[in-house]
Parts: C-alpha cells; sequence; structure tokens
C-alpha cells in the first residue's frame, strides 16, 4: 500500500449493489457499511461532502484514512493480517481416519464404506507415525478430530493416538481437543469413560425426525434415528449434557422439512443445528439425481429452517444456526473463527491435514473422498513424511497459488474478497482441475447469496436481531467439529 496519503484520502474497497438506490461497501479490512448511489459516488468523487458523522465511520471503518495516513495504514495492516492469522499460524485441525469400516448405507455418503477391517484400516505405526506429524505444526491450539467410516468400530486405533498425543503434549504443551466423529451405534460407557477423563467430545450426524433420518442414513435394522439418540443419551448421562454435536446434511428429501429439522433438534435438547447443504464430492455424486437440488432450492428451504431457529429463540430457547454463525463471524468480528472452507490462501493443507486408512496424507477431508473414486491428485504424500515434505509438495504449492482472493480471476473485484477464497478442492471435485475460474463454482454462487442474504438482513434488522447476529459472530460460539 502508497504510504502518501492525506487525511481523507479514499482507501481501496469494493461493493456489492442490494437494490437500485443502494450498496454495501466492504474496506480491505473487512469492516462494511450501508450506502446509497448519492453517498457511494461522493465517497468516491469528493468524499469531503459527505455528512461528519458518516466520514467519521468511513473513517474508523478504513474506508478513508485519518489525521495520520501512515498510522491508518499501519492498523489497516494490522486489521488484515489478524484476519489471517487463523489459516497462517500453522495446522490447527488433524483429522484421522483409523478405518473406513461402517454399517450404515447413508444416501449421500462421500466415500464407499466397508464393512470388512482388511485392507481399510490404519496400522498401529500408521497411528504412530500420524501423531508425529500433527506435532510438527506450529499451532498452539490442536484440534484432533477421528473420522470414518465409523471411528468407533476401531476404538482400539482411537485409544492408542489419544493416549500418544496425551503423552507427547506432556512435553509440547499445546492445548488439545479431541473429537469422535460417529453415529454413536457402537458407543459403550465403556468408551464413554474413557471419553471423559481425557476431554473428548463426539459429533454424529441427525438429519431430522425418525422418517426422514432412516431414510437418508439406513442401516438393516432399520432404526438408524432410535439407535442415534440412544448414544446421544449414553454419552450425555455419563460424559455430560455438552458432550455431543449434531450436524445434519440436506437432502432432496430433506426440502420438505425445514421446521421439523429445527425442531428435531430442540426436541432432543441441541442449542445448534447446522444446516448444511449436501456435498457432492466422492460416492455422492452418484446419486445427484435422487439426491440433488438446485440452488434456488436449498435457499428457500435454508430461509424457513433459519426463519424457524430465530422464532424458538424469541420464546426463550437458545438455538444458534451454525452456517448463519460462520457468516456472522466474518461480516461482524475483526477475529476470524477459522473456519477452513473460507480462508485465502485455503484453509486446505495450511489449517487442516488428513492422515487416512489408505496411508495416505490429504490438505482436507474433501479431497481424501475425491481419492476414494479414483482421483488421487490431492495427495500431498504419505504418512510419516516430514510436515516440511508435505507442505513443499507440487500439490500445496499449486492449492495455495489457485486460492488467492485478491488475485483470481472475479475474486479481485468482488466486495466480498475479504471474507471468502477460491476453493480449490471444491473446484477440482466438480470441474476436474483446481485451476477452474472461481465464479463457475458452486462453492462460489452460495457464499456469494450467503453474504448478500445476511447483508440484507443486517440492513433492516431490528435489536433482537442484531443481538442474536453478535452473539453467534464470536469466535467462540460455534464449534469446527
Amino acid at each position: 500500500m502508497n504510504a502518501n496519503f492525506v487525511a481523507g484520502s479514499l482507501l481501496p474497497f469494493g461493493f456489492h449493489r442490494l437494490d437500485d438506490q443502494s450498496v454495501v461497501a466492504v474496506s480491505a479490512a473487512g469492516d462494511h457499511t450501508f450506502l446509497t448511489q448519492q453517498e457511494l459516488l461522493a465517497l468516491i468523487q469528493t468524499p469531503e461532502t459527505l455528512e461528519l458523522k458518516k466520514r467519521a465511520e468511513l473513517q474508523s471503518k478504513y474506508f478513508l484514512t485519518g489525521n495520520s495516513s501512515i498510522g491508518t495504514l499501519e492498523l489497516l495492516r494490522s486489521r488484515i493480517a489478524a484476519r489471517k492469522e487463523t489459516v497462517l499460524a500453522g495446522q490447527s485441525l488433524h483429522i484421522i481416519v483409523p478405518t473406513l469400516q461402517c454399517e450404515h448405507s447413508c444416501q449421500y455418503c462421500q466415500v464407499s464404506r466397508r464393512l470388512e477391517d482388511v485392507g481399510h484400516s490404519m496400522s498401529p505405526s500408521q497411528i504412530d507415525a500420524s501423531c508425529a506429524t500433527i506435532f510438527q505444526s506450529q499451532a498452539n491450539a490442536l484440534t484432533i478430530e477421528f473420522q470414518g467410516g465409523d471411528p468407533l468400530l476401531r476404538f482400539d486405533l482411537i485409544q492408542r493416538a489419544i493416549d500418544l498425543i496425551q503423552k507427547m503434549n506432556l512435553e509440547h504443551k499445546r492445548r488439545i481437543r479431541f473429537v469422535v466423529a460417529s453415529t454413536l451405534h457402537q458407543l459403550t460407557s465403556g468408551m464413554c469413560e474413557y471419553f471423559r477423563s481425557n476431554q473428548v467430545y463426539l459429533s454424529t450426524s441427525l438429519d431430522g425426525p425418525a422418517l426422514l433420518h432412516n431414510k437418508n442414513r439406513p442401516i438393516p435394522s432399520r432404526d438408524s434415528h432410535a439407535r442415534t439418540l440412544a448414544g446421544i443419551e449414553l454419552a450425555r448421562s455419563i460424559m455430560g449434557p455438552q458432550a455431543v454435536a449434531a450436524l445434519m446434511t440436506t437432502t432432496k428429501a430433506s426440502l420438505a422439512y425445514p421446521e421439523a429439522i429445527v425442531d428435531e433438534y430442540v426436541k432432543n435438547g441441541f442449542t445448534e443445528i447446522f444446516m448444511r447443504p449436501l456435498s457432492l464430492y466422492g460416492f455422492a455424486r452418484r446419486n445427484i439425481k435422487h439426491l440433488g437440488y438446485t440452488l434456488p432450492e436449498f435457499t428457500n428451504f435454508y430461509q424457513k429452517a433459519l426463519q424457524r431457529v430465530l422464532e424458538w429463540n424469541a420464546r426463550g430457547t437458545e438455538l444458534r444456526e451454525g452456517t448463519a454463525a460462520l457468516i456472522f463471524n466474518k461480516l461482524l468480528s475483526p477475529f476470524d473463527a477459522g473456519y477452513v472452507d473460507l480462508q485465502s490462501p485455503t484453509g486446505s493443507g495450511l489449517a487442516v491435514l488428513v492422515y487416512n486408512y489408505d496411508g495416505y496424507v490429504y490438505p482436507s477431508d474433501e479431497a481424501r473422498m475425491l481419492a476414494e473414486t479414483g482421483d488421487g491428485s490431492l495427495r500431498l504424500g504419505s504418512i510419516g513424511d516430514s510436515l516440511a515434505q508435505l507442505m513443499a509438495s507440487p500439490v500445496m504449492r499449486q492449492l495455495i497459488e489457485t486460492s488467492i482472493s485478491t488475485q483470481a480471476v472475479g475474486c479481485e473485484t468482488c466486495a466480498f474478497n475479504s471474507f471468502c477464497g477460491p476453493d480449490p478442492v471444491g473446484a477440482q471435485a466438480e470441474f476436474g482441475d483446481m485451476r477452474t475460474v472461481a465464479l463457475l463454482t458452486e462453492h462460489c454462487k452460495r457464499h456469494k447469496w450467503l453474504f448478500e442474504y445476511f447483508f440484507r438482513k443486517l440492513r433492516t434488522a431490528d435489536d433482537d436481531f442484531l443481538d442474536i447476529a453478535y452473539r453467534w459472530a464470536h469466535p467462540a460460539g460455534y464449534s469446527n467439529a
């Protein structure tokens, strides 16, 4: 940035038109303001003619320089650096996939699950090597998440990893958080006792009421929903009321039940729901005719579900919606919560690593799902390679090069580029080339809609909505599990 500014000089910003008469403008610091058409023209051409109160707001949000232009620029650089801190501070999320075994036949499953163990589980030596690489990260806080398949089918490998990490951390002294993502059907009281003693959290899938959940996540006994709820209750009874988080995935069948899905979470004592769209990675793409839907269909569903969440909050029942929390964090907080999919450069590889049962290391969960369908192009290396080797791989270099929002075609002029970034892993899955122009991707289209939608809501928000928005925006307000 050029330091030769005088007070009132214009700093870089972008804007997005909300209607014929108004825009939302976003500064390089990620602060926003709503402007009329006349105010926008004045800001660009004659900022000194703006009302004093508006000029003061624009200076405080880094649209205009203040009395000390050099000081303003230094503060702006600090604000930009703070937003990048979570993705540049080292790999904080480490996903271990001990096994591909699972008894479910979920319609939207992104991997080809296996019932047999041979050839589809990690060896003890691979577990040990993965743990060694984890501590090569510079991140002070580490989340170790176990995924599958259903990792509880190889509880012995989970236990080996946790015990080793706890032992190694006596020397490294990091802040450690463990998460096990499971159907909870295999959960036992003994496992719960072990998890409680090691401060392990559980994450499960709850797609809605029994009819919908059992349709989306079938098992031969046809009681998937009941068994999941039983696992949740067992975990809470031993590990505590906040021991389990739940996620849902929106399929075509889900679109008819936005309110019922939200009500199911309230009924079962959850204080958060994450209305996730379908991720068409791996084997899930094969079922797109049965599961897929258009972006307008999803946004219609999402708006109805969010309205239900807000209704519950208005009645005094605390319930946070995860997607809204992520977007509010981007729009309203100077401290980024580090959501991997909305980072530039990409969080894939820089913020997260996946140690897979197949012996390879991947930059994200989605990248390892691609490998299940034969596209192993995003492998960073093998388990046992040093972190330096993984980061020096040609794949990692290309992931970084294709995810810089200030350089990518279309992104560099987008008003939302402070909040977002190209998703090269998603581009690889959707188009077979991570260099695909970001504007063409589903990731870009969905998040542009989300940013615009929530800016519109903030522009007309009452005090109750603003109170919720700022509470949800706090980085500690939701889980990355």
